[in-house]
Formats: structure tokens, sequence, C-alpha cells
């Protein structure tokens, strides 16, 4: 272990997808709750819609959140704002951009989800997105598992990238580590149970903990931030030093 105790607080934490513990994910009322309860760092998922609308939303269908068949992409954003998640609309980016200027001093990872790159490509969706939050770009960081995508982010613009990884491992592949990411994503479960899991050259930080004790282990281990559900609650437990 290393011989200190990090400083906990806000700063190394992300909250993921909103405050899915209280809110809907990836909604506008989700996002300001977490900017409230004192989040300096957000998570948010974009595919595109049907027209090429860019909306946050993360499952590959629409059947859990909104109990409608098929993929975000087979609608347009007319029907698409008929929908609703758990009594929310699905927000636009455009719509986070607005909230973000009311922030700055806010940090937004922005995950291009696979299935939308799959569907339109990696230069639709990276320059439908960068478009969008130009007035914000200086705020966010552009994430995804998809390393193509990544490098069309690369191509296209000066912004920080990390990858996402289901595996700890992953992250010290040779392709991952060419792309010279800002930050590093990965499954906190898939962490080795080694001292130190810092990766040289990168910041890094894992998903997904709702676990004070957990989190505050792990940053001592070399983790840089943790995402989490309970943005509010995580924040109040390890400033104070107790679990949830």
């Amino acid at each position: 272990m290393r011989g200190y105790e990090v400083n906990i607080a806000a700063d190394r934490l992300v909250a993921h997808r909103g405050y899915p513990r209280h809110y809907p994910e990836n909604t506008l009322s989700g996002i300001d709750a977490a900017i409230q309860a004192g989040a300096k760092y957000i998570e948010v998922d974009v595919q595109l819609s049907a027209d090429g609308v860019a909306m946050l939303f993360h499952d590959r269908d629409l059947q859990r959140l909104c109990h409608q068949p098929g993929a975000l992409y087979r609608y347009g954003l007319r029907e698409l704002k008929m929908f609703r998640s758990g009594g929310s609309k699905i927000p636009e980016l455009k719509a986070l951009t607005v909230l973000l200027e009311s922030h700055p001093s806010v940090t937004a990872f922005i995950e291009l989800k696979r299935i939308s790159i799959a569907h339109f490509g990696e230069e639709q969706i990276v320059t439908t997105v960068l478009n969008i939050l130009q007035p914000v770009l200086n705020q966010c960081v552009m994430i995804s598992y998809s390393l193509s995508a990544l490098e069309k982010v690369r191509e296209l613009s000066s912004q920080p990238i990390a990858v996402v990884a289901d595996n700890w491992l992953e992250l010290k592949q040779i392709p991952v580590q060419a792309l010279q990411p800002e930050y590093l994503f990965c499954d906190i479960q898939s962490l080795p149970e080694q001292d130190d899991v810092h990766i040289p050259g990168a910041v890094l930080a894992v998903y997904e903990c709702i676990d004070a004790g957990l989190a505050r282990e792990v940053l001592n281990r070399g983790v840089d931030l943790v995402e989490t559900f309970a943005i509010g609650e995580m924040i109040v437990s390890l400033q104070k030093g107790k679990d949830l």
C-alpha cells in the first residue's frame, strides 16, 4: 500500500450519468442535481438519433429506460421527444452545453457510444459532438471504448481523450498507449490485486462504485477518479471518513 491516505473530496469523484441514485440517468435534472451536490466531474453518454441529433442516452436499446423497442438511432428527434425515461425526456446534447456554460468549473466526460459509431461512422458522430460542444470544449473530455473514434477525435481536434475498457490490463496494451490518452477508464472490479495500480502518463478513473470504503481503498492504490451513481452521498461519506 502507499504510505499515505488520499485526501478524498469531490475532486476525486465523477458523477456517473448524473445522479442515478435519485434521478433518471443522463437527464438534465440528474446532472444539475449532481453539480448542486458538489460534483466537479460528470460523465454522460451520447448517441445520434435517426436524423443525426446528438442525444444523452446510455443503452443499446430503449427498452429498459423508455419501454420502447429498438435502438435510439432508429427514431427521429420528433419521436424521441415523446418518450420518457423515469418521467423525464431524453435530453439533447446541446442542452448539456447550456448547463455547462453556467458551471465553468465542471468537467464533463462525454462518452461516444459504440452502437452509434457503428451505425453512423466515426466522423459523423465526432464532428456532430464537437460542433455542439464548441462553446464548452475547454470543459470536455471525449471518451469511448472505440479506439477508432478516439483517433478521429485526435485527427479533428485538440481535445483530451479517454480510453474506456472493461479490464485494467487492456489499458496497458500497445494500441491504447499509442493514442497517448490523457485519461483511462476501467471497471473497478478488474483492478489487479497489487498495491499500486497507477498507469504512468494518464489519469486513471474506475467505474462503478457506491461503496465509500472501496473508493477510499482504490484511491490509495493509485486510482485518480472514481465514478459513482450516488455522488452526493459519496461526497459526504468520504469527507466525513465514513462508509455508506
